[in-house]
This record gives C-alpha cells, sequence and structure tokens, in this order.
C-alpha cells in the first residue's frame, strides 16, 4: 500500500504529460488543417479570379463589343472538355507605377495557355486576355507564352497562337524567335481577334507584332482586328500626322499584309477548326487521308466544256478546282489577296492535298509580284508538311509594266520557281489553256521538277501567245492572219510539249479526278532529299 502511494506522483505526472503530448498534437493537427484549408481557400480564390479576367464590367465590355472573352475561344476552338490550362497562377512582378497593387495583379497576367484537342488530335493553344491590362505584355506573360511553344515544338503538336493585344515588353520577342525555330517543324497559327499595339504597358517600342507575321496562317476579325507597328500617338509625335486606329491597320489592308478576314469571332474559330483538320500535326507526320465517300474513279463531264473557245474570254479556275476535289470542299486560303492566283486545302479520295490554279477571271491569270509571293509561300508550307501538291495552269505570262519591273517582278516571281523546284513531295501539274513562256515554267513545270504533267485538249504550251508573235516575226508585214493560223497550228496547242516529253500525256478533262487519284496513290512513295547544306539562300 505504501509503495502505491509513493508512485501516485510519478503516475500522475506521466498522466499529465501524455495528456499534454496528446494535446499538442491535436493542436499541431488543428493548426496544420487550418494551414491546409487556407492555402486551398487561396488557391479557390485565386483560380475564380484568373477565371473572371478583368472582371465582370471588362467582360462584359467585350461581350458589348460583340467578342469572346480568351477563354471561351479557347473553349469554342478545342473540343468540348479537353483543355488543360498551364500557369494559370502566373502573375507579373513589376512593381512601378502602382503595379504592385492587388487591383493591378491578376492571376494568369492576361495570357490562357495550355493544351487541348482538336478534331480528338493534340494541339496547344495561348490566347491574350484583352480583359486584362488591354492584353499587354509582361515578363511572366511573355515566359507562359514561351513555355507552351516550348511545349509544341518538343512533342511535335501545332501551336495555334491567338493573339488579342499588343506586346511592349522586349521579352515579348522570345516568342517571336520560337515562331522562327518552329517554322516548318509545326504549322503555325496567329489569330487576331482584336486591337494589335505595341506600345502600351510599359511604352517601349517593340517587335513582337511581328511574330504574327513569322506564323504560317494569320487570321482577323471584321472591325476589330488591327495591325501596326507604332500606334497613332507615336505617329502623331514622330511624323505630325493624324491617323486612327482604323486608317493605321484596317482590315482593308489584308489585301497588302496577307493576313486572313472573317466576319466575327465564331466564324473565324470555326475556320481554323475546319483548317486544322486538313494539316498534319508536324513535319514528322503524314498528310492527314480520311474516309472520303466521293469516288475516285468519279469522271467530271463539265470540265469537257469548261474552257471557252475564245482563247482571251475568261472562266473560275475555282469551278474546275471544285468540280474535281472531294464532295466540291475546297478550303481556299487568302482570297482576298492576290485574286489572280488560288490557293488552298482540299481532299482527293480522302488525302489532304494543297492547291495551286491560276485564276484567269483577274488579270487573266497573269502572275505579278503579290502572286507570285502567295503562291511561292504556300508552295513551301506544303512542302515543309509533307502536303502533295496539285497544280493548274492557265497563265499568260507576267504582268507587264514599269511598276511589277521597279518593283522587282524577276526576284519575286524567282520565289516560285525557286519553292516549286526546292519541293520534294508529290507535284502534279494540270495545264487547262495557257502555259506561255517563263511563267508557265515557275507553274511546277517538267522544266522545275514536276512529277506528273498533264495538258487538256485546250491547252496552249508556247513561248508566247500566238498574236503577239505574229507581230514580232512578221513586223512590219500587213497581212497577218494567215501566219497567226499557221503559229497555232505548229506551237499553239499541247502536242509540240507532248512530243518533247514535257507533258507526259494529253487528257480528257472529264478523266482529270480519276488520273490525281491515281497519281496520288503512286506518288504516295515518293522519296527525293535535296542535297545536304545548313540551308538554301532563296531570292528574298
Amino acid at each position: 500500500m505504501a509503495h502505491t502511494l509513493r508512485r501516485i506522483p510519478t503516475l500522475l505526472a506521466r498522466s499529465l504529460a501524455n495528456n499534454a503530448s496528446k494535446n499538442c498534437r491535436i493542436q499541431t493537427r488543428t493548426c496544420f488543417a487550418t494551414a491546409i484549408q487556407h492555402t486551398l481557400d487561396k488557391i479557390d480564390s485565386k483560380r475564380t479570379r484568373a477565371l473572371e479576367g478583368g472582371g465582370k464590367r471588362r467582360t462584359d465590355a467585350q461581350h458589348a463589343r460583340g467578342k469572346l472573352t480568351a477563354r471561351e475561344r479557347i473553349n469554342l476552338l478545342v473540343d468540348p472538355g479537353s483543355f488543360v490550362e498551364f500557369d494559370m497562377f502566373a502573375e507579373h512582378r513589376c512593381s512601378d507605377f502602382g503595379m504592385d497593387s492587388d487591383e493591378k495583379r491578376h492571376p494568369g497576367d492576361g495570357v490562357v495557355t495550355g493544351h487541348g484537342l482538336i478534331n480528338g488530335r493534340v494541339t496547344y493553344v495561348f490566347s491574350q486576355d484583352f480583359t486584362v491590362h488591354g492584353g499587354t505584355l509582361s515578363s511572366a506573360h511573355a515566359k507562359k507564352i514561351c513555355k507552351i511553344m516550348d511545349h509544341a515544338l518538343n512533342t511535335g503538336a501545332r501551336c495555334g497562337l491567338k493573339i488579342q493585344e499588343g506586346l511592349g515588353y522586349r521579352k515579348g520577342l522570345s516568342p517571336s524567335l520560337r515562331n522562327v525555330m518552329a517554322s516548318g517543324v509545326i504549322p503555325r497559327f496567329h489569330s487576331s481577334w482584336d486591337l494589335v499595339l505595341i506600345i502600351l504597358f510599359f511604352l517601349l517600342p517593340g517587335g513582337a507584332v511581328y511574330s504574327p507575321a513569322l506564323t504560317d496562317f494569320t487570321f482577323m476579325i471584321k472591325d476589330t482586328s488591327y495591325l501596326f507597328i507604332t500606334g497613332p500617338d507615336v505617329v502623331k509625335a514622330v511624323t505630325q500626322e493624324d491617323v486612327t486606329h482604323e486608317q493605321l491597320g484596317e482590315l482593308k489592308r489584308t489585301r497588302l499584309s496577307r493576313t486572313w478576314s472573317f466576319e466575327n469571332d465564331i466564324d473565324g474559330l470555326t475556320k481554323l477548326r475546319e483548317l486544322f483538320s486538313y494539316l498534319p500535326l508536324s513535319n514528322r507526320d503524314p498528310a492527314p487521308i480520311v474516309q472520303s465517300d466521293d469516288p475516285a474513279n468519279r469522271l467530271v463531264p463539265v470540265l469537257d466544256h469548261i474552257v471557252p473557245f475564245e482563247s482571251i474570254k475568261p472562266y473560275d479556275m475555282l469551278d474546275v478546282i471544285h468540280a474535281i476535289v472531294d464532295n466540291r470542299s475546297f478550303f481556299e486560303i487568302m482570297p482576298a489577296y492576290a485574286k489572280n492566283i488560288v490557293i488552298g486545302f482540299a481532299r482527293m479520295n480522302g488525302r489532304t492535298v494543297g492547291i495551286v490554279g491560276n485564276q484567269p477571271k483577274v488579270a487573266s491569270g497573269c502572275l505579278d509580284i503579290n502572286s507570285s509571293v502567295k503562291g511561292a509561300r504556300f508552295v513551301r508550307f506544303c512542302d515543309a508538311f509533307n502536303i502533295p501538291l496539285i497544280t493548274f495552269v492557265d497563265v499568260p505570262g507576267f504582268l507587264p509594266g514599269t511598276s511589277q519591273e521597279y518593283g522587282g517582278i524577276i526576284r519575286h516571281g524567282a520565289k516560285l520557281l525557286y519553292a516549286y523546284s526546292e519541293a520534294t513531295v508529290p507535284k502534279i501539274t494540270v495545264i487547262t489553256r495557257k502555259a506561255y513562256g517563263g511563267a508557265y515554267d515557275v507553274m511546277s513545270s517538267k522544266h522545275i521538277g514536276g512529277d506528273i504533267n498533264y495538258t487538256w485538249p485546250t491547252a496552249e504550251v508556247a513561248v508566247m501567245g500566238a498574236q503577239g508573235a505574229v507581230k514580232i516575226i512578221f513586223r512590219g508585214e500587213s497581212d497577218i492572219a494567215q501566219a497567226e493560223q499557221e503559229y497555232i497550228e505548229k506551237f499553239a496547242n499541247p502536242f509540240p510539249a507532248a512530243v518533247r516529253g514535257f507533258v507526259d500525256d494529253i487528257i480528257q478533262p472529264s478523266t482529270t479526278r480519276v488520273r490525281l487519284c491515281r497519281d496520288l496513290d503512286l506518288l504516295s512513295t515518293k522519296k527525293k532529299e535535296n542535297p545536304t547544306k545548313k540551308h538554301a539562300n532563296m531570292p528574298l
């Protein structure tokens, strides 16, 4: 009994110590749980704020102008539920001019980046948010863009670039560098939905507006999209010229800047999804092939009568293209720019092809500076991404005149020749009517590596037209009608080219689709490599 009594203080102390330890653990767990909950609440708060962009007032203003927000555009572009966002919580670290206040900090820092699926295929996307500081750029903003472009390059997936508003911070040039590195590796898109400036935010001149110029395709939206290097205030300060945003970068200038315009956000994004469906994920992938319900052996009788009997009478090359391709579906690129040449994507027996065609309805289909550059850039894109080329030729020559000569038609025309000569993808050419002189040569002729070249019976393959030729040959003679007819019989027909092996066959126009589908299958195993070099030096 006495022994037990002596142990009571010890047992009591041990009990008190155990209770204290237990209480401490409980308090620690409670504190830890409280801290975790606080962090979770903070995450939820920042995530909510990031999803709100610049806030309800700015979002409502965006909607009032008939425009979607950055996130709404992404959700419309990618397959439902497929978008995975990166760097939602990134913020700028600027402390000058009151930029360190909570009101000036927005999670995500004005750009939404991530990846999603378009028609079931992975695509990396970034969309600059006009509701946050007008979509202007900070270093954190630029790093987010660079990170997503690096992901796209490293994985070989495509990167859809959707730029809403201008870039002012010097690090904004880093995306331009990555655009250059990505050229020919992944197809690149720039969709300009809002005013594009480069002097907002940090008030520095910059070159970030060149980033869209470096991409493969640039989309603009009517009445809301503008592209220019310096804004109206800078122009006024430097040149004393009064000019508005619209005058500097109006959509009409798409004819000069080679951009591509749409009526509204939804129209633009829908077309962007459609364009994606034609393209491979990267230069390591073959062009897509889909199941086609349009028979490859379908004859097209309407083509037997589509070329007018009079050689100077125009017709629409788009009618020829629509009649031949799968389901009459042709995705034309830059239809408002250099209309005397037609470029775009279509499918032949389910296989993606790039199509180039002279347009007799505009300037008689003559090649000029703008059409040569437009065609050359498209040919090089198709070659970079393994897309076979089909060329429809009706070209009477290069457009004559001092403005073309002084503007450098020789150098610019050489770009088209260079592009076709350099291309190693399958190249099939169909001469529908005129194929005169040097312009014929640069349109994927046998002389510059065309794989299979056809003419229709209506073709005229010659140095120049009969009327012009006889005026030179029989200069000064009064009666040259008989000479003109003799020239037509000898030269202005498909036989001289066929005799010399410059064309592979003279085909009935109605069989053109059958021939092209067969030849694309035949050329699908084509393997050709250009000489090893660091890079070529094309006539820029």
